[in-house]
């Protein structure tokens, strides 16, 4: 059911700071900032061979990722994403084995601009699953 790890998400104080640190230091290649209003995040991604690294910063009020920082005040990782095919299909077979799908339990469009969902931490071993779909 799930594909290719498609990003970990890594959660900042300071987007601007923390892209200069992958850019600047790794020599790593980062996309433009990405404002996520639905989500409550801004997004940079830093591009590997392999996979991307999100890089994610509070915006507005009701942040998850403020709450977040407010428990980890260095910040750090946020969730892991893996592809996935279709994701109905896949919520569907994860909530049948018992799996809890957080806010409504419909996806919503992530920054790649595709379906995302996200899976409860305490149902995959204390991570935060987002799935989103190919």
């Amino acid at each position: 059911m799930i594909g290719r790890l498609n990003h970990v998400a890594i959660a900042v104080r300071d987007l601007a700071s923390a892209t200069a640190l992958y850019r600047d230091t790794m020599g790593a290649k980062v996309s433009a900032p990405i404002a996520q209003p639905a989500h409550g995040v801004t997004v940079v991604f830093i591009e590997l061979p392999n996979t991307k690294i999100e890089l994610l910063e509070p915006l507005g009020e009701g942040s998850p990722i403020a709450k977040f920082l407010e428990r980890n005040a260095d910040g750090g990782m946020h969730h892991i994403c893996y592809e996935v095919d279709d994701i109905i299909a896949a919520r569907d077979r994860l909530k049948a084995g018992g799996a809890r799908v957080l806010g409504d339990g419909e996806p919503k469009i992530g920054a790649h601009g595709k379906p995302v969902l996200f899976l409860h931490p305490k149902d995959f071993n204390g991570t935060l699953i987002e799935l989103e779909q190919v």
